[in-house]
């Protein structure tokens, strides 16, 4: 280096750590400003790097398997990490690494001369390999690959037929074996091979870049290691696993709507647990007062209490705005309670409810304010909240409580608002008792499931870009994922809301839920009808499956709804589906998309581990089987659907079950799908307490079939 390069240049610091094994953190600082936040919650722990090399050289950092290689000489730094057998995962190369300033903003001014005021950006570029594929980035609706796009990380009320999205992500999982988190909250840039088709473009407003780069090799670590570093999973209770339905959104309902529709759905044998109140349980205009409207219902408690009393669950929607015409308007306007604008007025606008202003909940006070309306609601018998929006938040001339940066609190507004009505639910209900149903979310806020897909319009294409929605969101360590069965706006046909039911019924939670137009079967077709009851019961005999695997979401951060690729990362025909599923490890799943039922869906190819002769099997038809690796067309009436079970699995059901939430073990039966390699382990899952394992089932190979240890020996049925 010259003298004169020292003068009128920039720098850029780097900082390389490690928080937990197979995980390296870089941040990349050209000035050293103060951080107003917000911060994501991490979970660190005590560096494990450990450090070889020659200063102003080459410098090894080592952490378990992944390794980061700088080299360091003068005017040839570059940044190379390596896995397994020293194979390449990604890099910094030439000119990735570097800031931007701006000076066509609102506040630069030519006239300032040297002064001229600019807006800084940080910028950080990975290399893609040949053939790598890049997922994630948050619950997305467009393309499942997210090659060849430019994502920007903004938490938007957009439905799901457009790049906005609810629920924005800063990770994303690529094929190579390796997850990429940039730690902000604020809005971040994702040119995904788009600008440059060699890399990851990686931009954030500020001075400074970080991220963590986190090494798998197989899409389930990764997902292990990042929520280890951002939260696990919450685990919901077990009686979310059935069937919800609503009162739909701009419908006219009462209690005599309501009367109707739940002896609707006893009339014709259809388990129902879950009634959910939409917007209009409260009064026009006084969104949110959190009162019944006594117009339509002149005596909430008890009728509450009477549907409780049939064995319901209770959900009622919500969100964080006031509109000025609730009654709790003036009074958290005084104990200033709201965001305000920054000469110290209110926020407010009329963009959903008039003059409506938004929950600070920055501020404590205002927490337990806002949290002490939904606990008097839990108090009359309330099970959930539906914690619609919190996309639209402002993000310039505005302060918070806190002092937090209105553009970092654009997006985690979200984590705070769940984070608040979730502890509503834990403090008065206890661990696991009470669940949400959420729109939005941040990193961290799988803590606070369950969340669902928003508005998909009512088709056959809105139904598919749902799926590759609740795919991408699994891929965020998210759990828990449901959609609206029959689309949200507008009338689905009987065809797609029977094929929309069974998908629903195959995912982790299921809602019934419209805009305009109820979603009870029957107004469909009874037909419609007989379907829904089939699957509502087919569910429910899953439950001991699904509570197991609801377990290993909140352990492990895999999600229930699995893309092909999580659970067989070694086919490579599998990065590339998104139009069929895996409900747990066992069970394949493809919705059909047609409405004349023709579905085409691949079934992986085995692990090295499986035998080699043991087949997949139709859950519908034990006779029906199929050879992994390969492409299967079928047409499917409307009582069947592609749904396969893996070779060698070990599947607990109990179909004497009436509700997910029966403690009756009688009944409990294994099934078991070709002989077995080594031992499987079977964990009964508490159904009163969702986090706790009751008792424990080894199931071993003996000669062809199993035998089983463990208390009360179950029902085996043989699948082959």
């Amino acid at each position: 280096m010259f003298f004169s390069d020292q003068k009128s240049s920039a720098t850029i610091t780097t900082r390389v750590t490690s928080p937990a094994k197979d995980v390296i953190n870089v941040k990349f600082v050209h000035w050293s400003l103060e951080e107003h936040g917000p911060h994501f919650h991490l979970h660190q722990h005590d560096p494990e790097l450990s450090i070889s090399g020659k200063k102003g050289e080459n410098i090894d950092l080592n952490s378990g398997s992944l390794k980061l290689s700088v080299n360091a000489a003068p005017n040839e730094l570059d940044f190379k990490y390596t896995g397994l057998n020293a194979v390449k995962v990604t890099s910094h190369s030439f000119r990735s690494i570097g800031y931007v300033r701006d000076q066509t903003t609102d506040k630069s001014h030519q006239s300032d001369g040297l002064f001229m005021e600019s807006e800084g950006y940080m910028l950080a570029a990975l290399d893609l390999g040949v053939g790598e594929k890049i997922y994630g980035l948050g619950e997305r609706f467009g393309p499942f690959i997210k090659n060849g796009q430019s994502i920007v990380i903004s938490n938007e009320d957009g439905g799901t037929s457009s790049e906005l999205a609810y629920k924005n992500i800063p990770f994303y999982i690529s094929s190579k074996g390796y997850g990429v988190f940039v730690n902000d909250s604020g809005k971040v840039n994702f040119e995904v091979q788009s600008e440059r088709t060699t890399r990851v473009n990686i931009s954030t407003l500020g001075e400074s870049l970080e991220y963590y780069l986190i090494y798998g090799p197989t899409p389930k670590e990764i997902l292990n290691k990042y929520t280890a570093l951002t939260g696990r999973p919450a685990v919901p209770p077990s009686w979310s696993y059935n069937l919800w339905l609503t009162t739909s959104f701009t419908t006219s309902y009462d209690e005599k709507t309501v009367t109707g529709f739940l002896d609707g759905f006893r009339k014709r044998d259809i388990p129902l647990g879950v009634f959910h109140f939409d917007c209009f349980w409260m009064k026009a205009f006084q969104w949110c007062d959190f009162k019944f409207d006594e117009d339509v219902f002149p005596d909430a408690a008890g009728y509450l209490k009477r549907l409780k009393e049939q064995g319901l669950k209770i959900c009622v929607w919500i969100n964080s705005y006031i509109g000025q015409a609730s009654p709790l308007f003036e009074e958290g306007k005084k104990a200033g309670y709201f965001i305000k604008r920054t000469d110290g007025q209110v926020f407010q606008w009329d963009n959903w409810q008039a003059g409506m202003a938004l929950v600070d909940f920055t501020n404590p006070e205002a927490c337990e304010w806002y949290g002490g309306y939904l606990r008097k609601l839990v108090d009359m018998g309330v099970d959930s909240f539906k914690t619609d929006f919190g996309e639209r938040v402002p993000f310039k001339n505005v302060v918070y409580h806190d002092g937090s940066d209105p553009v970092k609190m654009h997006n985690y507004y979200s984590f705070l608002y769940n984070r608040c009505v979730s502890n509503v639910l834990t403090d008065a209900l206890g661990k696991s008792r009470g669940c949400l149903f959420a729109r939005s979310a941040t990193v961290g806020s799988q803590q606070f499931p369950v969340h669902w897909s928003g508005d998909p319009e009512s088709t056959f294409e809105a139904m598919a870009e749902c799926l590759r929605g609740g795919l991408s969101f699994g891929l965020g360590g998210f759990g828990f994922w449901a959609h609206d069965i029959g689309g949200f706006e507008g009338t689905p046909t009987a065809a797609l809301y029977k094929r929309w039911a069974q998908f629903g019924l195959l995912s982790s939670h299921s809602r019934l839920h419209g805009s305009a137009s109820y979603r009870v079967p029957w107004i469909y077709g009874e037909d419609c009808s007989k379907v829904l009851r089939d699957f509502v019961k087919l569910k429910i005999s899953l439950t001991p499956y699904i509570l197991q695997h609801a377990l290993e979401a909140h352990r492990k951060g895999t999600p229930m709804m699995r893309a092909t690729f999580l659970e067989f990362p070694e086919d490579l025909n599998a990065y590339s589906i998104d139009t069929q599923f895996f409900l747990g490890p066992d069970l394949l799943v493809a919705p059909v998309f047609t409405e004349e039922g023709t579905v085409s869906f691949y079934v992986p190819l085995g692990e090295k581990n499986e035998i080699s002769n043991v087949k997949w099997v139709s859950w519908f038809d034990h006779k029906k089987v199929y050879d992994g690796g390969k492409w299967y067309t079928e047409k499917h009436d409307f009582d069947t659907l592609p749904l396969l079970v893996r070779p060698g699995a070990v599947i607990a059901i109990n179909r004497e079950l009436k509700a997910a939430q029966d403690l009756n073990e009688e009944g409990l039966e294994l099934l078991v799908n070709g002989p077995l390699l080594s031992t499987t382990t079977i964990e009964l899952v508490d159904p009163d307490q969702t986090y706790t394992v009751k008792r424990t089932l080894q199931v071993e190979p003996d000669d062809g079939r199993v035998k089983v240890s463990g208390h009360v020996p179950p029902k085996i049925t043989y699948l082959q």
